[in-house]
């Protein structure tokens, strides 16, 4: 209602002091203040015969629909309100989808699926092992052809110069 801060409030008490003088200020504090608490009762006694007298006429079932109305305007005016709820109702089918019910349609599914699962790791097993045993194989023949190229390279030997000709060449230099 009234915005009053301390500084107005302190500039209105100096004023007061001034104009009122510090003999008569507290009698004058204690009228306003029976003032102040004679009008909050009659606007508190206003306020609830006014609730009363729209609750006889039926204001408030009048006010319950409207709100049951803008609910969904709310909703539409505020997307991430809708998200939410939105997401919330979709964890909650989610929950309701993977309780465990015995004899259940969703059961029979998990089995099969569980069963397709269990054959799928067994194929991608065997396949890695195929893979890891053809890797194996090439490494071992990759090694093999380096032995033999390294022994090939140790047994070449060129054909070696006769001695007395390297003699020869001695006594002529």
């Amino acid at each position: 209602m009234f915005d009053l801060g301390w500084t107005e409030l302190l500039l209105i008490g100096i004023v007061a002091l001034i104009v009122v003088g510090p003999k008569d200020l507290p009698v004058m504090f204690r009228t306003v203040g029976r003032f102040v608490g004679k009008a909050k009762g009659m606007a508190r006694e206003f306020s609830s015969a006014m609730n009363q007298a729209a609750d006889q006429a039926g204001v408030k079932d009048v006010t319950d629909t409207l709100k049951g109305a803008t609910d969904g305007l709310d909703k539409v005016t505020n997307p991430l309100k809708s998200a939410t709820d939105a997401l919330n109702d979709s964890v909650g089918e989610v929950k309701r989808s993977m309780s465990y019910e015995p004899g259940a349609e969703t059961t029979r599914l998990s089995k099969e699926r569980a069963e397709a699962a269990e054959k799928i790791r067994q194929k991608s097993a065997e396949m890695a092992q195929e893979r890891l045993d053809r890797e194996a194989a090439e490494k071992a023949a990759a090694e093999d052809a380096e032995k033999a190229a390294r022994k090939q390279a140790r047994s070449y030997d060129p054909a070696p110069t006769p001695p007395a000709k390297t003699a020869a060449k001695k006594d002529e230099a």
